[in-house]
């Protein structure tokens, strides 16, 4: 089957269409109809053909129904013009219910069916009389939908700790589960304020590099582990993943105190293997090692 790729805002997910007789080229606005309505759209990657297989992977598949015309052009820029016009009214009807919600986003779709306000909450807000409220005000259907602190800075953008833009709000499509045990697999300091975005959430970036440290790291002592080295056993202090070398403590020709030598991982051996901590934390003291 034929398909091509469409997305709605100018990061976010991807839509799968069917394009049917219509030629379409990457970035020509197109009409689609979506579960919401009709919708305004733009070709993310022309048409391409999938194996029957992975189609049945796919969400349902609906046809392009015309490439935007003039017409629709104007149609969409009085949206987005209606969509700020729609903020300033559901700021002051939150702030008339006295409702703890703060408004972040607004979206109305391309027919005036439906508009959907996104809104951030630290708990279950009773918005029933303010959707009463608005939907007597703008005659259409309302959604009021609670969405979470990287989807806030996803819409809103922002300027990351490296100085660039926010790759959720540029190039990513959608977010990928983070662990504090990929910042600890890459050697990076626990502290939150270094590995954390501005949503407060880990940053999104420490999964690009992942698969190459899982597999730099498989075969490499941890911090503490006992290993035989060339020159005697000795006691794993610190470790370079990317070099894949590491420093030991060793008693050199039966030295008192223990020097501190570097080795290459593929000369020493693995005699014991220290007990790391099961709820990968930043506190207690096998976590910080």
């Amino acid at each position: 089957m034929i398909i091509v790729g469409v997305r709605f805002r100018d990061v976010g997910k991807i839509y799968y269409y069917d394009p049917g007789d219509i030629e379409l080229t990457q970035g020509v606005p197109v009409i689609v109809e979506t579960m919401r309505g009709i919708e305004y759209g733009f070709v993310a990657f022309e048409a391409r053909e999938i194996p029957d297989e992975e189609l049945q992977e796919l969400e349902v598949i609906r046809r392009v129904l015309r490439i935007a015309t003039p017409a629709d052009n104007l149609q969409e820029e009085g949206n987005r013009k209606r969509e700020e016009e729609a903020r300033i009214i559901c700021l002051e009807k939150i702030k008339a219910h006295g409702l703890d919600m703060h408004l972040v986003d607004e979206e109305l779709t391309f027919d005036l069916s439906k508009i959907t306000f996104y809104y951030t909450a630290d708990g279950r807000v009773d918005f029933r009389e303010l959707v009463k409220d608005l939907a007597a005000t703008f005659r259409m259907r309302i959604e009021l939908r609670q969405i979470g602190v990287r989807d806030e800075a996803k819409m809103l953008n922002g300027i990351g700790i490296c100085g660039r833009t926010l790759c959720c709000a540029t190039f990513l499509d959608g977010f990928q589960p983070v662990s504090i045990k990929t910042a600890k697999d890459q050697g990076l300091s626990l502290n939150p304020a270094k590995i954390s975005g501005i949503c407060g959430k880990l940053m999104c970036c420490l999964k690009y590099e992942e698969e190459t440290y899982t597999h730099l790291n498989q075969g490499m002592p941890g911090v503490g582990d006992l290993v035989r080295t060339p020159d005697g056993d000795g006691e794993v202090m610190f470790i370079n993943v990317l070099r894949q070398t590491c420093r030991v403590a060793v008693r050199k020709n039966n030295q008192d105190a223990p020097t501190l030598t570097a080795y290459d991982v593929s000369t020493i051996t693995i005699l014991e293997r220290r007990p790391r901590c099961e709820h990968e934390c930043a506190t207690c003291h096998a976590c910080q090692r």
